[in-house]
C-alpha cells in the first residue's frame, strides 16, 4: 500500500499559479503511475492529468497547455504545475497512484490516494 500526501493548494487570483506536490510513501516504486484528480462541490470527481511508468503524460483537455504533471522519482513526489489559472479550476485536487502503472483517466484504476488540497481560483 502506498500512503500518499498532497500540498500546495491554497487562494489564486485568475491568471496566476500553483504548484501541488504529491508526497509518496510505503511501497511506490518508478512502475507505478501517478495521477491527479479534482473534485468540484457537487460535481464527480473527474481526471486531471497523469504519467504512466513509461513517462507518457495524458491530461483533459481543458487544461492542457496550462497544467504539467511531472514526478521525482528518487524524492517519491510528483508535481502538478497549475499555471494561467480559470475559476473553472477551483476544486479539491487529488494524487493517486496505480501499481499497474497504465497511466489512466480513470478513477477505478487507483488504488491509493491522497486527502486532498483544496484549490480555489478567484476572478
Amino acid at each position: 500500500q502506498v500512503q500518499l500526501v498532497e500540498s500546495g493548494g491554497g487562494l489564486v487570483q485568475a491568471g496566476g499559479s500553483l504548484r501541488l506536490s504529491c508526497t509518496a510513501s510505503g511501497r511506490m516504486s518508478g512502475t507505478h503511475a501517478m495521477g491527479w484528480f479534482r473534485q468540484a462541490p457537487g460535481k464527480e470527481r473527474e481526471f486531471v492529468a497523469a504519467n504512466n511508468w513509461r513517462g507518457g503524460t495524458y491530461y483533459r483537455d481543458s487544461v492542457k497547455g496550462r497544467f504539467t504533471i511531472s514526478r521525482d522519482n528518487p524524492k517519491n513526489t510528483g508535481y502538478l504545475q497549475m499555471n494561467s489559472l480559470k475559476p473553472d479550476d477551483t476544486a479539491v485536487y487529488y494524487c493517486a497512484a496505480d501499481e499497474y502503472g497504465r497511466g489512466s483517466s480513470h478513477t477505478a484504476d487507483y488504488d491509493s490516494w491522497g486527502q486532498g488540497t483544496q484549490v480555489t481560483v478567484s476572478l
